[in-house]
């Protein structure tokens, strides 16, 4: 029961958040008293007599409702390609990708859900070291024996804190039933809580608890199916494909998975079967700004290219690398990458394609990720780190999540950081954006924040076209906005106020307004 509790304290203050200033990233702190970026400001102050060129930006996702009202007129369509016919018109490799590509999709089907990439490791790994011993090891197996021991130690505690969870809140939706029948209503208001008499302890904590969250919001409802009902899917989908060792969906796809180097596979339905995420992400970047309708994206005059390659769990290092290359080759001169992973299987492959989307002059986004976590300390994959110890990727930007107070609270509880590992921040906290179907919603999380300095990486190319990829980069750093306050961060569990560039290289937020500003003087 206490687990459920914090889950749902925590998805509280997550939509208390919501209640902020419509489209409060783009807004100005001195004009508008949130931190957003100023886009706004940007757009009546710089822009205006301005001319601007299309950039085309890949959104390496879960999927793209390209139908969307605030979406299909930016909607990237392969002007080499005739739909439907059934045939490789432009030699791609790829047949009748109108939209993108979909990575995780074949003649069967699409992947919806995927194991982490840790439970792969261990399955892959498990023949040979789980009948190994400390007597029996060989010598050259050690590092790799004891590294496979750790991994599996760390699998069988977060599967036990999955499955005692999802019981939590199971239990937690069963007292909840059986109160809500003793009330005799279907969709029970804040007074028929309060007026119930519980029959038991149990019963009496539902209570305190579902009348608390309708204090805040008194849309039964809305509680049950929203907050409840997602904490029920998102545990259940982690104890029945997440960290199920005996699920493996790439059946779905029919590649030779063992084969990084092959390119085609996959299929050109780059919806897939749940579009959120990518959706969301794609309207922060470009959401249509004066049709009167839905949101404003942070750029103007971008193309979404919409390539699936993340599922409903961890992404594959050789579907990432191949989107990499497929958004290279086709024209994208921004990729956004909000996904993440604790561990990798074929690192080499993603680097390689990083490395072959920067000698094309290719800007990457990627978010830092939601663990809370130091990634001084711990890392978030993919990195822009090369595994070969050949440097670094210059073009490469990592992005945490800010919020829109400028106080301690500016940082995102959720967000990671890292003195060297994160460049800037963004906000991320209670972004407004497009859905499928033509909705909208609020979302949390460096996903929200990577796609908001994607689009100001756009913006700044669809200006200043002959700007290359590093010199945006450097723009969008140089220009970032830095407090003069401390912030918090959360340490072992305790609360420690630092100074934002001891948490990330630039110290800052980003910036619109003073990143075009910048860019103007470049030659």
């Amino acid at each position: 029961m206490q687990k459920i509790v914090i889950f749902l304290c925590l998805s509280t203050l997550c939509m208390e958040a919501g209640a902020q200033k419509a489209n409060w990233q783009n807004l100005d702190l001195k004009t508008d008293s949130v931190f957003g970026i100023s886009t706004e400001k940007a757009y009546r102050e710089l822009l205006p007599k301005k001319k601007a060129t299309t950039v085309l930006v890949a959104v390496i996702d879960g999927g793209v409702d390209t139908a969307h009202e605030d979406l299909k007129a930016i909607v990237w369509s392969n002007p080499k390609e005739k739909a439907g016919n059934g045939k490789d018109d432009d030699r791609n490799g790829y047949t009748d990708d109108i939209y993108g590509w979909n990575f995780i999709g074949g003649p069967k089907g699409d992947v919806n859900y995927d194991n982490l990439e840790l439970v792969r490791i261990l399955r892959r790994d498990a023949p040979r070291y789980d009948s190994l011993t400390e007597t029996t090891v060989p010598p050259a197996e050690r590092p790799q024996w004891e590294n496979y021991r750790k991994m599996k130690a760390e699998y069988e505690q977060a599967y036990t804190n999955a499955q005692r969870t999802l019981q939590g809140i199971q239990g937690f939706k069963s007292v909840l039933d059986r109160v809500v029948a003793g009330i005799g209503k279907d969709t029970p208001t804040i007074e028929d809580f309060k007026k119930y008499i519980p029959k038991d302890p149990g019963e009496t904590q539902i209570c305190k608890v579902v009348t608390s969250q309708l204090e805040k919001d008194p849309d039964y409802i809305k509680f049950r199916d929203g907050e409840l009902g997602e904490a029920l899917k998102h545990f259940e989908v982690q104890k029945e494909y997440q960290y199920n060792l005996s699920y493996d969906p790439r059946s779905i796809v029919g590649d030779d998975y063992s084969n990084s180097r092959q390119r085609n596979y996959g299929n050109n339905d780059v919806t897939g079967p749940n579009a959120d995420h990518g959706t969301h992400v794609s309207g922060i970047i470009g959401a249509v700004r004066d049709n009167a309708i839905g949101i404003m994206g942070v750029a103007d005059h971008v193309r979404i290219m919409a390539v699936r390659a993340v599922p409903d769990g961890d992404e594959r290092d050789k579907d990432v690398a191949n989107a990499i290359r497929y958004a290279a080759d086709n024209g994208a001169k921004v990729v956004n990458m909000s996904f993440g992973k604790g561990y990798s299987w074929d690192k080499k492959a993603v680097d390689e394609a990083v490395k072959y989307a920067v000698s094309k002059d290719v800007l990457l986004v990627h978010a830092a990720g939601n663990e809370g976590k130091d990634l001084e300390k711990s890392t978030n994959y993919p990195t822009r780190v090369y595994e070969d110890s050949s440097g670094l990727a210059g073009a490469w930007i990592e992005v945490g999540a800010s919020g829109p107070d400028d106080d301690s609270t500016l940082v995102a509880p959720f967000s990671n950081y890292g003195k060297t590992k994160v460049d800037v921040f963004a906000p991320g906290v209670a972004i407004y954006s497009t859905t499928p179907g033509s909705h909208y919603a609020n979302h949390d999380g460096t996903s929200m924040a990577a796609p908001v300095v994607t689009g100001l990486a756009a913006l700044i190319r669809e200006y200043y076209p002959r700007l290359t990829a590093l010199q945006v980069k450097d723009i969008i750093l140089r220009s970032a906005v830095k407090p003069t306050h401390t912030v918090t961060i959360v340490e072992e569990g305790k609360p420690r106020q630092v100074q934002l560039s001891d948490i990330c290289v630039t110290g800052g937020v980003v910036n619109t307004y003073e990143a075009l500003k910048l860019a103007a003087t470049y030659k």
